[in-house]
């Protein structure tokens, strides 16, 4: 079973679901792939998702909290990132790009080593369904727009500014 609870937060409602081995999804509960994503990882699990508690989303609950607090830089809950290799190489190296900072696709591309998978990776950060925690929102466009967000943009605003607010980076250095 995978478990799932529903969270309040201070950009709208997020849906989390966790296993007995750690978050599988946390999503803001008006993505338009939420339905896709619940399905592809019942599938992947063979079985459903069904509402309540586990450590795992006590220990996401207790973390978001003190992220939108300011007070969380880095989660420590565990993370099930069911994908193809490529996709979870992504996934992991956006775990590098440290809170308050940012990196482009091509930044990003040329830390998996290859400068030339930019859309590839594009479309890997799309299909992370552990928003916030696996930081996609960190990845901005070339040129420094905000581009691509699963949650929409205005929330990828409001991260990368609550993030900076947060970082200690001095306020004369630009995200974008």
């Amino acid at each position: 079973m995978i478990v799932k609870a529903t969270i309040e937060t201070e950009l709208g409602t997020m849906i989390a679901g966790a296993t007995d081995e750690g978050i599988c999804l946390l999503e803001f509960a008006d993505r338009r792939m939420l339905e896709s994503e619940c399905s592809y990882l019942e599938k992947y699990f063979k079985t459903t998702f069904q509402e309540g508690e586990n450590e795992y989303l006590s220990l996401l609950i207790r973390e978001l909290n003190e992220y939108f607090e300011g007070n969380l830089k880095s989660f420590s809950v565990p993370l099930i990132t069911p994908g193809t290799l490529f996709q979870q190489a992504v996934w992991k190296e956006l775990l590098n790009i440290p809170y308050g900072s940012t990196r482009s696709y091509m930044e990003q591309s040329v830390a998996l080593g290859n400068a030339a998978s930019i859309r590839a990776v594009a479309n890997a950060n799309g299909m992370n369904r552990i928003s916030i925690v696996i930081p996609c929102h960190r990845v901005i466009g070339s040129d420094g727009s905000l581009t691509g967000y699963g949650g929409g943009l205005k929330r990828k605003k409001w991260l990368l500014d609550h993030e900076k607010r947060h970082s200690g980076i001095p306020t004369d250095q630009s995200l974008f």
